[in-house]
């Protein structure tokens, strides 16, 4: 078995839990060389922790003999991170977002077709046993869709890894946190130009792109699957100063609707978040666990009619957790030539929606005269 040298890029809460454990349970598949950070502390306990080099120096990492990179960074350094890999030759796993806007992606499409190199988002979801079962065993068709309802309440990380050994990074340099959110600023002025108000800005970049992001993929699936195009922006409003975010999609012409929100809830240790979708004698539903509960199961269940009588089943296909398995397809694009799962043209088609969905808000705002 072929096994492909990688490098970490950013250390932070997902990769101390999730990519760098998962990545080390695969030492047939993957052998990580170095782990880069710009947090000394984080790098400390990298090292401890892991056993791993670590590198202060980005460069230094990527002038390692390296195959490919996993890069868990700030997301206003995606698109940056991945040229930098795609110019020196090497695949790139990326988490998401992976970029704001559509402009952003495209360069990326653009470098990673001259390298001839995997590009892979981190949108685990679509390798959630769970979700490949409903892929396959949806109870209706397009022409039976009525409504589709994304509802998410999300206290964050914290409840589900403050059981994990982990390290926060809270001594990185003042300067290079503002260069970071400079960067930030300019890709979120090219993907939804004008959005001047902070909390519709806090909105885009959190609510949308960094959370209800993984249910615009899943969803975008699922309707790919049943042949239903992409749809009409009905309504959308970012709320709560920015901590929650609602959009409204008419699909085929009207005949059904998709809804979607997400709302932070800090001090509620509660996960919730489900996707159901209505068609007129059936239901299907996909109930997710907060992600870093590894290998909890996610529910699905099918519910089916005739008019008088009920039928109702849950569906447990499998406990593999899918941020393992999305590592997984990682390496079987690269060595076996498999489809990649989750392409740069899926994330363009996601965040060209929540950007949608932002320019949306901001008209209804500058009409009404209401902030978020």
């Amino acid at each position: 078995m072929q096994c492909i040298r990688v490098g970490v890029i950013g250390a932070g809460g997902v990769a101390q839990v999730e990519h760098i454990p998962n990545l080390l349970k695969l030492h047939r598949q993957f052998k990580i060389l170095g782990v880069y950070d710009p947090s000394r502390k984080v790098r400390a306990f990298v090292a401890e922790e892991f056993g791993l080099e670590t590198f202060s120096d980005l460069d230094a990492l990527l002038a390692m003999p390296l195959d490919a990179v996993v890069i868990a960074s700030p997301d206003a350094l995606h698109r940056e991170q991945s040229l930098a890999a795609f110019a020196r030759g090497l695949h790139v796993f990326c988490e998401k977002p992976l970029c704001y806007g559509a402009q952003d992606i495209d360069d990326l499409i653009a470098a990673r077709d001259h390298a001839g190199k995997v590009l892979q988002v981190g949108y685990m979801k679509r390798f959630d046993p769970s979700y490949e079962a409903a892929l396959k065993m949806l109870p209706g068709t397009a022409r039976t869709l009525r409504y589709i309802s994304v509802e998410v309440n999300d206290p964050d990380a914290w409840p589900f890894i403050r059981h994990a050994s982990t390290c926060r990074g809270d001594d990185v340099a003042a300067e290079l946190i503002a260069s970071t959110e400079a960067r930030q600023r300019e890709q979120v002025d090219r993907a939804v130009p004008g959005i001047d108000d902070p909390h519709a800005f806090r909105g885009f970049v959190g609510a949308y792109s960094s959370s209800i992001v993984h249910d615009v993929n899943a969803v975008h699936g699922l309707l790919d699957a049943l042949g239903v195009a992409d749809g009409e922006i009905v309504g959308a409003s970012l709320f709560a100063k920015g901590e929650a975010g609602q959009g409204s999609v008419r699909l085929l012409g009207g005949q059904a609707l998709w809804t979607m929100a997400h709302i932070a809830t800090p001090g509620l240790p509660d996960y919730r978040e489900r996707i159901t979708l209505h068609f007129d004698d059936a239901a299907l539903e996909l109930e997710f666990p907060s992600p870093y509960l590894n290998h909890q199961p996610t529910r699905l269940t099918v519910r089916t009619g005739d008019g008088h009588t009920l039928s109702s089943r849950d569906v447990r296909s499998g406990y593999e957790e899918a941020f393992v398995e999305e590592l997984k397809g990682f390496w079987s694009a690269i060595v076996e030539g498999a489809p990649v799962r989750n392409t740069a043209e899926h994330a363009r088609r996601d965040m060209t929606l929540l950007a949608g969905l932002t320019r949306h808000h901001l008209a209804q705002s500058k009409q009404s005269g209401v902030r978020p």
